[in-house]
């Protein structure tokens, strides 16, 4: 390995095409994690009789991202080659 200022420096394994982790499932993660919170927050906003402004759009285009995540990291599990 290559060491930069006296330290090895160290290639993310996430990005090699052969690792443990599937990115996939690490973005839907994130993007459910988001949609998670964004409805506690709804909760409570709501409950203080305020109404939280999300604009629809992006809050579908979270929706999208993890069906697509999950959707494709299950066919992959399935679909073995």
């Amino acid at each position: 390995m290559e060491t930069f200022l006296g330290k090895k420096q160290q290639t993310m394994e996430i990005f090699k095409d052969n690792n443990e982790r599937n990115e996939k499932s690490v973005v839907g993660f994130i993007a459910f994690a988001i949609i998670c919170v964004i409805m506690i927050v709804d909760l409570i906003t709501g409950w203080l009789g305020r109404d939280l402004m999300i604009n629809e759009f992006v809050y579908d285009s979270f929706v999208l991202v993890v069906l697509g995540c999950f959707g494709i990291s299950g066919i992959e599990k399935f679909a073995k080659k």
